[in-house]
């Protein structure tokens, strides 16, 4: 099935993107609007709206995502650190209904993760 999504399109190259990293599984790209120097997001290559979608079957794809992070982390600029972020559903905060792992560094730190009431 072909989706209309836009990391759908990017993966398939109707839309541009300045990409890190490709292989059959995966696709790693700069975000558009970075919150960070380095900021980029990493994808499967197949069509999952959300984490709750994925099951043992994208194993390969989503290990991919993580065991690639650290390395693409470093290539990007992300010497001393980052974060990952995979937000989920609506809670989450999910804006585009493709998975995908935010990875986020710079050279200052990042601040708390969550900010806990007091």
């Amino acid at each position: 099935m072909e989706h209309a999504c836009i990391f759908c399109k990017i993966v398939r190259k109707e839309i541009p993107a300045r990409v890190l990293y490709e292989d059959d599984d995966v696709l790693a790209f700069h975000d558009i609007h970075p919150v960070r120097p380095v900021h980029f997001l990493i994808i499967p290559k197949a069509h999952i709206a959300t984490l709750y979608d994925a099951n043992m079957t994208h194993q390969r794809a989503l290990g991919t995502m993580l065991a690639r992070a650290g390395e693409l982390a470093r290539l990007a600029g992300a010497e001393s650190g980052f974060r990952t972020i995979i937000n989920c559903g609506k809670v989450g905060q999910q804006e585009v209904y493709h998975l995908h792992m935010h990875v986020i560094g710079g050279p200052d730190p990042l601040g708390p993760m969550i900010v806990r009431p007091q």
